[in-house]
């Protein structure tokens, strides 16, 4: 039995006597420890040594007070799977020196056996679990197949992703093609995270704001529904769509057990849009972080006025930034805890 399952409590929509709160990217790189750690390993030796990955991964439960764990492990994970080659530039983030740009190249894509090719991944959840020792709930996460198809086009991070959106517009066939193979390897990977213990699963489609809502629907939101059919009976599933208020309507109607929301839409909307019936996660901006504390305090118990404690779990609506004194996030932490 988990000690402290507010989150879990959330997530089933059971009334809870304050929200659960966590950070996204609260494993990393705003932490002193962290950064020493970074100083001494590369990205992804940190990602793939699993005692590396489960001592950041429990970092924040000690340091910052946060009601869930999210393990450390990086979205590209999946195209390092599939034999797609990506690299980790420091100041620069991920790259892929042969980005996929024919169907030549998404045919050639491996079905994989992600057991055997992300074992370091399960690994770490077990180490992390034990390193636990049930004190909160383990949150396992993937990139959406739209957001892990923008980095394998584009071949590193852009404010546009035109190359990703040119590929669809252009080659339908074969985008529609990668997205599948995506898919059913990121299916493939969180069900043995669940196998390993993990108590949740998140969906990150960070780049789902970028397409209209029609293209939004055809490259994104229709494989993030093959994503939690194939998940939701077996754990609980939040889908964070940063920018994708405009489709809150419809994901709310796909059995996620939550959706997480970002600062560009108050909370009264993002209610109103998922018709109460979604527990909601969010959404307070990172950059808000950098304010004083006296008014982080305010404003982090003014947003879960604006929530309300019912079916809501108290979060950033984006990740941590790097330059968040951690006196600031455990002042967020601790306001949402006090609520």
């Amino acid at each position: 039995m988990i000690k402290n399952d507010l989150f879990l409590k959330a997530l089933a929509g059971e009334k809870v006597e304050r929200p659960p709160v966590w950070m996204m990217r609260q494993a990393g790189r705003y932490l002193p420890d962290f950064m020493k750690l970074k100083a001494k390993y590369s990205f992804f030796d940190r990602v793939e040594t699993p005692e590396l990955a489960t001592e950041i991964t429990v970092m924040p439960i000690h340091q910052v007070g946060v009601d869930a764990a999210i393990l450390f492990s990086d979205i590209l994970v999946i195209p390092q799977a599939l034999e797609v080659e990506v690299q980790m530039v420091p100041g620069k983030g991920p790259y892929i020196p042969n980005p996929i740009r024919t169907m030549e190249q998404v045919q050639a894509i491996p079905t994989i056996d992600v057991k055997d090719r992300l074992s370091y991944v399960y690994q770490a959840i077990d180490m992390t679990k034990d390193a636990l020792e049930n004190e909160v709930p383990l949150i396992g996460f993937a990139g959406s197949p739209w957001t892990v198809f923008c980095y394998m086009v584009e071949g590193q991070g852009s404010k546009t992703f035109d190359k990703a959106k040119e590929f669809c517009y252009t080659q339908p066939e074969a985008a529609h093609l990668l997205l599948e193979k995506i898919t059913q390897a990121t299916i493939a990977y969180l069900k043995e995270k669940i196998a390993h213990g993990c108590n949740a699963i998140q969906i990150f489609d960070s780049w789902g704001g970028l397409l209209s809502p029609g293209d939004y629907e055809t490259f994104s939101l229709s494989y993030i529904r093959k994503m939690v059919d194939a998940l939701h009976e077996q754990i609980p599933v939040i889908v964070f769509a940063k920018g994708c208020w405009f489709a809150l309507e419809e994901m709310a109607k796909m059995p996620v057990s939550a959706l997480g929301v970002d600062w560009t839409i108050n909370p009264q909307m993002a209610r109103e849009f998922t018709q109460f019936s979604t527990t909601l996660q969010g959404n307070f901006d990172p950059a808000r972080l950098l304010s004083p504390i006296p008014e982080i305090e305010k404003m982090a118990k003014q947003m879960v006025d604006d929530f309300g404690t019912y079916k809501y779990i108290a979060n950033l609506g984006h990740g941590i930034l790097p330059n968040v004194p951690v006196d600031h996030a455990k002042a967020f932490v601790n306001a949402i805890k006090s609520y």
